[in-house]
């Protein structure tokens, strides 16, 4: 009995499952570098995807050291279904499907970054902002579509479905209102949601979130407002 109770906590201490919470104010803290800390989070609609947005806040000193995952959506079809990718070089990497587009920064994000990204596959546009600034849009695997029952990590970039790690590309800081819709939202939607307003995103909500944190994950106040 006594092993099997010791057995139990190292389970619990290793993954925490905490259902539906609402996570205004808070964000996830990777406080070291790993290839077995993240959080998986679990779609509201589990559905194939020819449209979506996906918006989130993040802060870490790393940009200038190396490269690291910032969103990472496998399918079982293709471990880089949807993903959003820091490169050191000063380049956002923002991939559908395998294919990939490259958006350059004049300069290092030293503060918390708030970032959208939307695709829609009748025309292949990808549309990125950085903290409310729309960067130049681009074309990205037109008439492509998004498969369906989605492994989503935050910490991670995913190798495979659902795991295949790499230190080397994991997120070392805080990560944060974190929202997806299955639409494309409107400049004007998107100015909403940089300055803190909510519009009931229907794939991933930050306000009632199920996820499972897995390793050395926190959860602290948002340092940004």
């Amino acid at each position: 009995m006594e092993k099997l109770l010791w057995c139990l906590l190292i389970m619990i201490s290793f993954s925490r499952t905490f259902g539906h919470e609402d996570m205004f104010k808070k964000a996830f803290v990777f406080p070291k570098e790993s290839d077995t800390s993240y959080v998986s989070l679990e779609a509201e609609s589990k559905k194939p995807l020819n449209t979506f947005t996906v918006c989130l806040h993040f802060y870490t000193a790393l940009s200038t050291v190396r490269s690291f995952s910032v969103f990472s959506y496998a399918t079982k079809k293709n471990s880089n279904d949807i993903l959003i990718f820091w490169n050191k070089d000063k380049q956002y990497t923002f991939g559908v499907g395998g294919a990939e587009v490259r958006f350059m920064v004049s300069e290092i994000p030293e503060a918390p970054t708030h970032i959208c990204a939307s695709w829609e596959s009748a025309t292949g546009i990808v549309e990125f902002w950085i903290d409310g600034k729309a960067k130049v849009r681009k074309s990205l695997h037109k008439g492509y579509t998004v498969g369906p029952d989605a492994s989503i990590i935050l910490g991670q970039e995913q190798d495979s479905y659902g795991g295949d790690f790499d230190a080397k590309q994991s997120l070392v800081g805080d990560i944060g209102d974190v929202n997806m819709w299955d639409f494309v939202l409107s400049p004007e939607q998107i100015n909403t949601v940089y300055v803190g307003g909510t519009l009931s995103p229907n794939v991933l909500n930050w306000r009632a979130l199920n996820y499972k944190a897995q390793g050395d994950v926190f959860i602290k106040p948002q340092l940004w407002s």
